[in-house]
Parts: structure tokens; C-alpha cells; sequence
């Protein structure tokens, strides 16, 4: 425990306070990584299954080690620490060379697997015990994924331990990455079923609504391929819509979603980059409406395609969907949307290229009882709340002057109301009568002098 008086402030100097059993654990945590990449070098099989989970699990026990002495060497509650003065997490050289690394991962991973090769038969145990047939390199993936949610899922946790909210958030994500994003999909590939996964709806999971997709699950012999047209269809056009009623977008994009699940784990470092300028904004609404109009466009035309026999409107249909899929699906989603954390933010591609993001941003703003609350009176303008505002949103701007928060692209992680010091910001689910309207402790004319 630390004996003396942090500051809050951000321009606090900030000096390492590194222990010896934190650099241990950095160390501990470098050769498990030399040892993740020592298959790559190698032609021997179980020696690359040795190596691949010997620096998987000595790197993750590192990390746990580190994150647990970190955390306890502090009080709880959210600081600062010199977040503007880290090159990590100010866009410094540190931070350029992790965006790389990452894009390059993807790059490979999506495009030229055959590189990843040796890994990829390194886990060829584990995914006949998981799935029934040999590991590719989306197993690899998948697998690497769900770690990083679950590990970095901890120190969240252990981070955000004064907050139920955040608490209960961060295990739900985890826990649905692993479940229904992980387990159950390769347990449906060992009974020989389709690979599918409930976490994920259209129009996140594009082909999830395609005629083709829905065709196939209900040709599967068994009521399971029809539970899973059912599952697509009625989730993604009718119990999202009531979801997002009762609960603003949080309920999928905060709390289920495996896309913002790395956002809130491993991103969590990444979170006070992303750009609040009003250019920013636009750009968002410029770019993330017309996709999702576009995957709408396809669906209704490989729709119509289909009932009209599959020869007038197929090549259209057909040059969309794959557009779509290499674009968006692969370079947007996966190569910029995790590989610019370190740059951009870490909601890149949930602020302005997820579709299912927009689709519940327009239900969320127009038709959910959903807001953030603010008491203006409170507001002491010290920025934390937009500091940390992963989406981009002022939110300083909406408390001073004691507005609610009712925008399309607030996921609801709660972030605001967690750094607040003064219990300014409330999540709140209302009537929508009134939704609108600034609390009236405060007149924005009486508090300009803040502006």
C-alpha cells in the first residue's frame, strides 16, 4: 500500500514507481513472448506445441503478477499516474511500435497464414480436443482473442475494483467471450454442427440475414440449424430493437459483444485517445451511417436476388457481399479497428465502422429510455469525464450546463460517472417524456464563466 498522497491531477509529475517483483514480472513476461515466437523457427511439432503453451502460460501468469502487485500497491479509484506523460499511452514510440505490431499481426493473419503455419499445428492438440479437426489459423485467432479478453479482463477488474458497475460489466464480457464466442462454437463443430455464434447478431455478423446462411442452418438435419434461423432472425429484428429500449445500446456493446469486450480489457490503456474535436464527429456520422445503409443494401439484394431465381440481380449481390467483406469485414473491423488502439483510441471500430454500433445508436437515440443524467451544479469542469470518454463525446460540455446525454454513439460503459469525483453523471433508464430536458439546479447562463 502506498504511504503517500497521490494526485489526481493529470499534469502531475508522475514518477515510475516500478518494484522489483514488477520488473520481475516484465522479465517473466519477455521470455514468454520469446517463447510464442520460437515456433516460428522451428519444424518439430510437439516441440512447438511445448513452446506455444509454455510462453502462453508463463507470459499470462506474468501479467497476472504484474497486474495484481500494480493494483495493490494503490488505493482504489481511477488516477491519472502520468497517462499524458507514458510514450504507451500518449502516442509516443512505444505506442507506434505496439499499432505496428498489431496491424502487421492482422495483416498476416487475415492474408498470409502461411506464416503463421507452425502455430497454427502447435494448437492442432487442443482444437481435435475442443473441435473434432485440425487448428486454422482463425482457431489461432480466436484463441489469442479470448486470452487477451479474460487476462486483461483482470486488471480491469482489478483497476475498476471500487466500481460494482464496472465490475460486473468487465466478468460479463469475459464471460461471454468465452462461453458463446469460444466454447460453444467449437463444441458445436465436435458434434458436426454449424459453427455458430449467439453473442453475435446482423448486422455485426453480415451474413447472419443472408439468404444463403439461412438456407444452409435450415438444411442441418435436427432442430438445432433451425433454433439458430430462429435465434438470427428474431434476435436480430425484434430482440434487439426491445433491448435497446429498456436499455440503451450498453446491454450488447458494453456488456456482450466480443468486439467491445478487447475494446473495454485490453484497450482500456488506449481509452483517453480517442478525439473529441467536432471534425471527429463529423467524420463519424460521415462514415458509419453509409455503412450500415450498405450491408442493407446488400442483404435486400441477395433477398431479392433470391426470389427472383438468382440470375438478374447475382453478380450485384454478389460484388456487394464480398466488397463488404474485405473492406469492412477484414481491413476495418480487424486491421485498423485493433491494430490503431494505440493511436486512435480503443473504440475505433465500434465509434466509426461497426454497423450493429449504428443500428443501435439510431434505436438508442430516438427510441430508448436510456441517458446519462447530469447534475451541473456539481460539475467542477476537470475534464476527467471527457478525458476518458473512449467514444469521442465532450461530456464536460452536457454537465456543465446540466444536459443529459442522449447520444447515438455512447455505449454505456459508465466510464464518465466512474472518474467523476463529484458523482456529476448518473446511467439512467426513464420515461421518455422529458428526456431531454438539463436538470434545474443550474442555468447554463449562470455558469458561462466555466465555458
Amino acid at each position: 500500500m502506498s504511504n503517500h498522497q497521490e494526485s489526481l491531477s493529470i499534469g502531475y509529475n508522475y514518477q515510475d514507481e516500478t518494484d522489483t517483483i514488477q520488473k520481475a514480472a516484465l522479465a517473466l513476461f519477455a521470455v514468454g513472448l520469446l517463447l510464442l515466437v520460437l515456433p516460428l523457427f522451428s519444424f518439430n511439432p510437439e516441440v512447438n506445441t511445448f513452446f506455444l503453451w509454455g510462453g502462453t502460460t508463463l507470459s499470462t501468469l506474468a501479467l497476472l503478477l504484474y497486474f495484481f502487485r500494480t493494483y495493490q500497491k494503490s488505493h482504489p479509484g481511477v488516477r491519472n499516474n502520468g497517462v499524458w506523460l507514458r510514450g504507451s499511452t500518449s502516442r509516443g514510440k512505444i505506442a507506434w511500435v505496439t499499432a505496428v505490431v498489431l496491424t502487421g499481426f492482422y495483416i498476416i493473419l487475415y492474408w498470409f497464414p502461411q506464416y503463421l503455419g507452425n502455430l497454427i499445428e502447435a494448437l492442432n492438440p487442443t482444437s481435435q480436443w475442443l473441435r473434432g479437426k485440425p487448428a486454422d489459423h482463425w482457431f489461432l485467432y480466436g484463441s489469442f482473442y479470448t486470452l487477451a479478453i479474460l487476462v486483461m479482463g483482470v486488471r480491469a477488474i482489478l483497476k475498476y475494483r471500487h466500481s460494482p458497475y464496472q465490475i460486473i460489466r468487465t466478468i460479463s464480457v469475459m464471460l461471454f467471450q468465452f462461453l458463446f464466442a469460444y466454447l460453444i462454437p467449437a463444441f458445436l463443430m465436435l458434434l458436426n454442427e454449424p459453427e455458430f455464434y449467439f453473442s453475435y447478431f446482423w448486422p455485426l455478423k453480415y451474413d447472419y440475414l443472408f439468404p444463403g446462411t439461412l438456407g444452409y442452418l435450415a438444411k442441418e438435419p435436427g432442430a438445432l440449424g433451425v433454433f439458430m434461423v430462429f435465434w438470427s432472425v428474431i434476435i436480430s429484428l425484434i430482440g434487439v430493437p426491445i433491448l435497446t429500449y429498456f436499455f440503451g445500446k450498453r446491454w450488447y456493446c458494453s456488456w456482450v459483444c466480443g468486439c467491445g469486450g478487447l475494446a473495454e480489457t485490453a484497450g482500456d490503456p488506449y481509452r483517453q485517445l480517442s478525439d473529441k474535436s467536432r471534425k471527429a464527429w463529423k467524420y463519424e456520422v460521415a462514415i458509419i451511417y453509409p455503412i450500415l445503409g450498405f450491408i442493407v443494401l446488400t442483404t435486400l439484394l441477395l433477398w431479392l436476388n433470391s426470389m427472383l431465381g438468382g440470375w438478374i440481380l447475382g453478380s450485384l449481390s454478389n460484388g456487394f457481399s464480398q466488397a463488404y467483406g474485405f473492406f469492412i469485414g477484414a481491413i476495418f473491423s480487424g486491421v485498423i479497428g485493433v491494430g490503431f488502439y494505440p493511436i486512435m483510441g480503443s473504440r475505433v471500430w465500434c465509434r466509426f465502422g461497426c454497423p450493429m454500433a449504428a443500428y443501435l445508436g439510431l434505436l438508442q437515440k430516438h427510441f430508448s429510455r436510456f441517458r446519462i443524467t447530469t447534475n451541473g451544479g456539481q460539475c467542477i469542469s476537470c475534464g476527467n469525464c471527457s478525458t476518458y470518454c473512449e467514444m469521442g463525446i465532450d461530456v464536460r460540455w452536457y454537465a456543465q450546463q446540466g444536459k443529459p446525454i442522449i447520444r447515438a454513439s455512447c455505449v454505456g460503459c459508465g466510464m464518465c460517472a466512474t472518474v467523476c469525483p463529484r458523482g456529476v453523471l448518473n446511467l439512467e433508464t426513464g420515461p421518455q417524456e422529458g428526456r431531454y430536458m438539463p436538470t434545474n439546479l443550474i442555468s447554463p447562463e449562470n455558469i458561462r464563466i466555466l465555458n
